[in-house]
């Protein structure tokens, strides 16, 4: 029995042209976008390296009360100075602009969409194959639609960061959520407490750990998708590296590889220290 080919090709070439249609659509979601970067990147702009740097060891100084930090901070006082010195300043702030920006969307969408789905049932089986979707989809596939509705640029590197980075956060929201023990679910409603009161004063203080977890991988997440993005026009390292594979530059790839590398382990020592500061 011959059976025909289906044309699913087709069909989703179709739905994209029919989409593209919605160009006032898509052009509020670029301004959107792009104010988000462009602030971001103003702020970075705005400070001096040396000021950055102290921003940066305040901040680790802050949330790692209580933790051995000195040593992590000489190393980001290293790491950071390093970066300066092989000249990829202004791209790390640019990673770092598409790394915030991408996270900052993906907390903001993902956290109400792990409590829908901590709180129905129904929409845990709704959105579950869609996040299995979305995190299991190789990376590339998402600047095709991306470049076709937004162009090229930041824009469409942090919308496909988004995408891919934005399941973590929600699946661990989640979690954290359902695994509340139920007897201090029932202790509170005992008092009288409204579904808000305790998602707001018991369940989500108590998932905050799990919460943050799930941001925490978000960023880094995000933070791979640095490269893939550079491929669309995304500024930042990722687009050292890529110019240095097509030149075989083998110093200059590894050179940037290495400033991904200390911002990446900066981001995630910052983001664990938060959730350890937290508990």
């Amino acid at each position: 029995m011959n059976i025909g080919k289906i044309p699913l090709a087709d069909w989703i070439n179709s739905g994209v042209d029919w989409l593209s249609q919605f160009t006032g659509f898509f052009n509020s979601v670029t301004i959107f976008f792009q104010v988000i970067i462009d602030g971001i990147q103003w702020a970075f702009d705005f400070l001096p390296q040396w000021v950055f740097i102290l921003v940066v060891l305040a901040l680790t100084y802050w949330v790692k009360r209580g933790q051995k930090k000195i040593s992590f901070m000489v190393f980001e006082v290293l790491g950071l100075l390093l970066i300066w010195n092989l000249g990829y300043w202004r791209d790390m702030t640019q990673t770092l602009t598409l790394v915030l920006s991408s996270s900052l969307i993906a907390i903001v969408v993902g956290i109400p969409l792990g409590i829908w789905m901590a709180k129905s049932s129904r929409a845990e089986i709704v959105i579950k194959p869609i996040l299995d979707f979305m995190q299991t989809l190789p990376a590339f596939v998402y600047l095709i639609p991306a470049v076709s509705f937004f162009g090229i640029g930041m824009v469409p590197g942090v919308l496909a960061s988004v995408i891919f980075a934005t399941p973590p956060t929600v699946r661990m929201t989640n979690l954290g959520i359902r695994q509340v023990p139920s007897d201090l679910i029932e202790v509170a409603d005992s008092f009288g407490s409204t579904s808000w009161q305790k998602l707001i004063k018991l369940q989500l203080p108590l998932a905050k750990t799990t919460i943050m977890s799930g941001i925490n991988q978000t960023m880094m997440l995000g933070l791979s998708m640095v490269v893939i993005a550079s491929m669309i026009g995304a500024l930042g390292l990722g687009t050292q590296v890529y110019f240095a594979v097509g030149r075989n530059d083998a110093g200059a790839g590894f050179a940037a590889g290495i400033a991904v590398v200390i911002v990446a382990i900066i981001l995630d020592r910052i983001t664990q220290s938060f959730n350890k500061t937290s508990k």
